[in-house]
């Protein structure tokens, strides 16, 4: 999706591209606990630990049913067919392939010197982005899970104890979601960059230079480069204001409420 689509989502309206029957609207009845997206339009699912795969066209893909890693607290589908999955309560990290099953050995943090790790999210070259509440810091590690990036405190690096609910990393930023505070963004070495004013969210996501999210029942995107923000109309005969969570990609617009979730075409 180029910058000149995003920019008139606003005011224009949602239907499918005349003659692209893989930008048709469909829907996934059920609540799902999480869900994610990557750049092929592929849709993952998570039911308790039941990890389930679509195409952009809604038809099923791949089953897994992970009881044995743990509860699964992140789904992140930062490469395309090879998600990474972590488990908050059990300190396990595991990257997938295109049928769900895991890749290789499944990392243990805790193991590894990493005891309390409360966020992961994927980063380039195999990485890896972890928020360790015991140090209050931000540390990226490599896939053998040696450091080599380090915040140091955030509470002496800004003056309060950040309490981040999501992360994610985009364009060679790391975006770290305080819905207090407002979004934190960092480099890759790990240096504080600046604070985006968005609060209330507890989920974002970054695309093309504007970060999307949904807070009180609205779906809001924040331009990076012009620092504004502006509400992005809900697709029509979509949930709208009881929407939980959306994610823009590949020419659709992925909703998620209690219901389950909705995929609609953004018009080109």
């Amino acid at each position: 999706m180029n910058r000149l689509l995003l920019l008139g989502l606003a005011s224009m309206p949602w239907f499918p591209a005349a003659g692209q029957d893989s930008s048709k609207a469909w829907t996934m009845e059920g609540s799902v606990d999480l869900f994610e997206t990557d750049a092929l339009g592929n849709l993952y699912t998570l039911r308790g630990n039941d990890l389930d795969l679509f195409d952009g066209d809604g038809q099923h893909v791949a089953h897994n049913s992970l009881s044995t890693f743990g509860r699964i607290s992140r789904i992140d589908a930062f490469s395309s067919m090879k998600p990474v999955i972590f488990s908050r309560d059990q300190g396990q990290l595991a990257i997938l392939d295109n049928t769900l099953s895991i890749q290789g050995a499944t990392m243990d943090l805790p193991r590894n010197g990493f005891p309390q790790v409360t966020l992961a999210c994927a980063s380039v070259q195999g990485r890896f982005w972890f928020f360790d509440e015991r140090d209050l810091a931000l540390i990226r590690v490599d896939g053998n899970l040696r450091e080599v990036a380090n915040t140091g405190r955030l509470d002496q690096l800004l003056s309060f104890t950040p309490q981040p609910a999501y992360m994610e990393e985009s364009g060679n930023r790391l975006y770290l979601v305080d819905p207090g505070h407002g979004v934190l963004v960092f480099d890759l070495f790990g240096t504080f960059m600046r604070t985006l004013p968005i609060h209330g969210a507890e989920r974002i996501q970054v695309r093309e230079g504007f970060v999307w999210y949904v807070a009180q029942g609205r779906l809001e995107r924040y331009d990076l480069l012009a620092f504004t923000t502006e509400t992005v109309p809900w697709p029509q005969g979509s949930a709208g204001p009881e929407v939980l969570s959306a994610r823009i990609g590949h020419g659709r617009i992925y909703l998620r409420s209690a219901q389950g979730i909705e995929v609609f075409p953004i018009g080109h």
